[in-house]
């Protein structure tokens, strides 16, 4: 299977939301003396997810 420059940023896009949910989900289940600083990186993630899937066929 080849991966194009679009696969890459799709499977990126991908991966980094996962992450971004698997952050929220542990500030907000696990570490909830944490919960404000796990939320806002998984936030992160989330908006860096979405830059990655708004390049796909730009770049």
């Amino acid at each position: 299977m080849a991966m194009n420059k679009n696969t890459i940023f799709g499977w990126a896009s991908f991966l980094t939301f996962l992450v971004g949910a698997a952050l929220v989900l542990l500030g907000v289940l696990k570490y909830k003396d944490y919960a404000i600083g796990f939320s806002v990186t998984g936030i992160g993630f989330f908006f860096i997810s979405w830059v990655f899937n708004a390049l796909k066929g730009r770049v």
